[in-house]
């Protein structure tokens, strides 16, 4: 972008994001030291501006040949997104008019269109309200929508927006690989609906704390809430750290609807370490808990490691490598009882600060026969894929 490789734009706003974890464009998940929503990979300038409030956002088009069925032998996906065996799609036109000033009051709206919209649609939105066997399938989604109000180093949303968890976001854009990992779409939330504020002790350190309807819920699945707290502590210049922490009670499950509500805890852990300009590195790591969902009534379990290389080779050709394992002791996330490894490389091509284009080799292995074969009937350990990528940010 500009004389700044991407890379290295991409490592800045890592070590800057901030704890709200809402991006002028895009959704920063990584550590913060600065109290307003930060930017990652955003444009040079809006491409329209209205009473503060400036319109940004991307167009995302993917291809993928997925040598098996998208399946796991439970019915789940296996896959967050790119699920489909061999289709292009129109995975997602990503619009946001955002004003977040440092002081005073603005909001945020983040409509995303596509066929991305109806994976991280919440309950209670005429996507999820009936589940997603037969819910109506509208493909757009209020991803984001809250208000905002900034005092110095205090800053407050109230609404929808996304979590605080992960190394991964929603929008491509913010991203390095084409798909998406195992630990964004199995072990943690997409989106929170209720409260949230965020006040940097130092430039060094950060705390978000709020309280939310629950995981990926506009609609109150039950009478109780939901905390989240954040902790990001940036110690130096090459290194961030994000400690964060969700607790409440949920649904054990939303489709079909159960009656039964236990405590669900998660651990979130993201660590970034900023070798050299070319040179990113990221670990994340997750573990979590919910009451009542194992097999015999108890406490389920899960908990995942992802480790990404990013490497600038040039101002316009980037490399990242991702490598993960998960571990689902109970079943409760994917449907089957499974260690779960993947691994990914993707070549990115970026001519200029607007478009990019990515290829992408990804292998997944369980050691169970967790994956359907392409006949939806055969299971098998093991399934592989090839994703092309084009986005357009402006």
């Amino acid at each position: 972008m500009h004389k700044e490789t991407n890379m290295r734009k991409f490592s800045k706003a890592l070590l800057s994001a901030s704890l709200v974890s809402v991006a002028t464009n895009g959704y920063a998940q990584t550590p913060a030291t600065s109290d307003k929503p930060a930017a990652v990979e955003a444009a040079a300038q809006p491409v329209y501006s209205i009473a503060g409030f400036d319109l940004t956002g991307h167009v995302d088009v993917g291809y993928t040949n997925l040598r098996g069925s998208g399946k796991f032998v439970s019915g789940i996906n296996s896959r967050v997104f790119d699920f489909e065996r061999n289709s292009l799609n129109l995975q997602a036109i990503d619009l946001q008019l955002a004003r977040t000033p440092e002081n005073g009051f603005g909001g945020l709206l983040d409509v995303t269109l596509g066929k991305d919209a109806d994976t991280i649609a919440a309950y209670g939105t005429i996507n999820k309200t009936r589940g997603p066997a037969n819910g109506v399938d509208k493909r757009g989604d209020v991803t984001q929508a809250f208000a905002y109000y900034g005092a110095g180093p205090l800053s407050v949303i109230a609404g929808k927006y996304v979590t605080l968890s992960g190394a991964e976001v929603i929008k491509s854009a913010g991203n390095t690989n084409y798909s998406r990992s195992i630990l964004f779409g199995y072990a943690i939330p997409f989106t929170h609906t209720g409260v949230r504020a965020t006040y940097k002790l130092s430039d060094a350190v950060s705390l978000v704390g709020g309280v939310n309807q629950g995981w990926d819920a506009v609609q109150d699945t039950n009478s109780d809430k939901t905390l989240e707290l954040q902790v990001g502590v940036t110690p130096s210049k090459s290194m961030s750290l994000l400690f964060t922490g969700y607790s409440g009670k949920e649904r054990v499950t939303n489709y079909p609807r159960s009656d039964v509500n236990g405590t669900r805890n998660l651990l979130d852990v993201v660590a970034t370490f900023n070798v050299s300009d070319p040179l990113t590195l990221i670990l994340n790591y997750d573990y979590a808990t919910q009451d009542g969902a194992s097999a015999s009534g108890g406490k389920a379990k899960w908990q995942g490691l992802a480790g990404y290389v990013n490497y600038q080779l040039s101002e316009q050709w980037r490399l990242s490598v991702r490598a993960e394992y998960f571990d689902d002791k109970d079943g409760y996330r994917t449907g089957v009882i499974q260690k779960w490894k993947e691994a990914t490389a993707t070549l990115a091509y970026l001519p200029n600060k607007n478009l990019e284009l990515r290829a992408e080799v990804r292998g997944d292995r369980s050691d169970r026969q967790a994956f359907l074969k392409s006949d939806r009937v055969t299971p098998d350990r093991t399934e592989r894929s090839l994703g092309v990528e084009a986005l357009y940010k402006f």
